[in-house]
């Protein structure tokens, strides 16, 4: 259902007072964008907030106390299919659970793919995605991070958004003059879409973001298991055998890939889970969240 604008506000009042500040990705125009009319979408699906119809991007910032802060930083991408964005259950919910550990983190809201805002639908998220990282890493002395010390995360499509900008930071899609570098220092891959292939792919999540008939070689491009390198980035991965919408393999062949590239990589599946659930695992004495904090801590990234 669509909430209604005063339900909205009231929704939302806490979260931007929980949060520092919401910062625009784009100062002047927003690259790769048509003139459109029509404001983004609020709905409720059980008891999950869902933004559609994306067309200004921005991050939400939520800083840990001082007296917590490490210096580490996560980028969020919810998931949604890249038709909506899961903006509480797979953005502010995990933010603020970072800020617990010390961790900084930004919930990116990036566009959604769609010809008729964009000039080419596929690499908007990406865009977006890229100056999330850009920003953060500029802004490294303001928040009071290490600029060496900045990960990407990514639930599901948001996953898959994690994965391509992990794997295509060295194609930049946006301005940077400045040279800064676009890399993650790692990735948080949860329940990913991986690979575009016709064998593994969330076809939903495919036809979205590079259309129903697209060419073998946008295929390729977008498997981000076949875009893996020696400099990928170090990777955490969850996922659930279950998995009836977004198949386990996915995560399994983007693991086997970054091993095969000599790239740090841990990979946890549960028995079960199914499809988007994500901090609230149905094996009430697992967390992935401990198990993720406690791979964070061996590598330096968290005290």
């Amino acid at each position: 259902m669509k909430i209604a604008p005063l339900f909205v506000l009231f929704y939302f009042t806490p979260l931007l007072m929980m949060s520092q500040t919401i910062l625009p990705l784009y100062k002047d125009s927003i690259p790769n964008s048509k003139p459109v009319k029509g404001a983004e979408e609020v709905t409720e699906n059980n008891g999950i907030i869902l933004i559609s119809k994306i067309t200004k991007p921005t991050l939400t910032v939520f800083l840990p106390p001082k007296e917590k802060a490490n210096g580490t930083a996560v980028v969020i991408c919810p998931g949604g299919g890249y038709s909506v964005v899961a903006f509480d259950y797979e953005g502010t919910d995990v933010a603020k659970k970072f800020n617990d550990m010390g961790i900084a983190a930004f919930v990116l809201k990036y566009r959604i793919p769609n010809p008729e805002t964009m000039v080419d639908p596929s690499i908007g998220p990406l865009q977006d995605a890229q100056q999330a990282i850009k920003i953060v890493r500029e802004s490294a002395k303001q928040y009071n991070i290490n600029p060496d010390k900045i990960g990407i995360m990514g639930f599901s499509a948001g996953g898959h958004l994690a994965a391509t900008e992990g794997t295509h930071f060295n194609k930049p899609v946006i301005a940077n003059t400045s040279k800064t570098s676009l890399r993650p220092n790692f990735m948080l891959l949860i329940y990913p879409v991986i690979s575009f292939t016709d064998s593994l792919a969330h076809m939903g999540s495919r036809n979205q973001l590079i259309g129903k008939n697209p060419s073998p070689e946008k295929i390729i491009e977008y498997s981000n298991e076949l875009q893996i390198t020696h400099n990928t980035s170090p990777t955490f991965l969850v996922h659930a055998s279950d998995d009836e919408a977004v198949k386990v393999q996915n995560s399994i062949a983007f693991y086997l890939a970054l091993v095969k590239n000599g790239v740090p990589a841990e990979m946890h599946i549960y028995e079960t889970g199914g499809h988007g659930f994500g901090m609230k695992q149905k094996n009430k004495n697992e967390s992935w969240m401990e198990r993720c904090k406690n791979w964070m801590q061996n590598n330096g990234w968290v005290k």
